[in-house]
């Protein structure tokens, strides 16, 4: 039976996540952008519209989590959010 993942030589631009999920550079770099919008969505307790797919490619990043029915930032999440702030400050 063939391997239903592509191999990871030809992942150059890309990134092999836990399950075998790939996520593009430039997927990687719009939810960088979009998370002071995920957060202050989350702040506002607004998760709806954030949007499932940006959710589900949050939590593969590991940027977010679930804990006990909500949605909460990773240790991970927490340094992205201050590399960005970082950068712009």
């Amino acid at each position: 039976m063939p391997n239903p993942h592509p191999p990871t030589e030809s992942l150059s631009a890309a990134a092999l996540l836990h399950g075998g999920h790939v996520m593009t550079a430039s997927r990687t770099d719009m939810l960088r952008a979009m998370l002071p919008h995920t957060m202050d969505c989350l702040k506002a307790r607004q998760a709806n519209l954030i949007g499932d797919d940006l959710i589900e490619d949050y939590v593969a990043l590991d940027w977010l989590e679930w804990a006990g029915g909500g949605l909460r930032l990773t240790e991970v999440g927490r340094n992205v959010c201050n590399g960005m702030t970082r950068r712009s400050g």
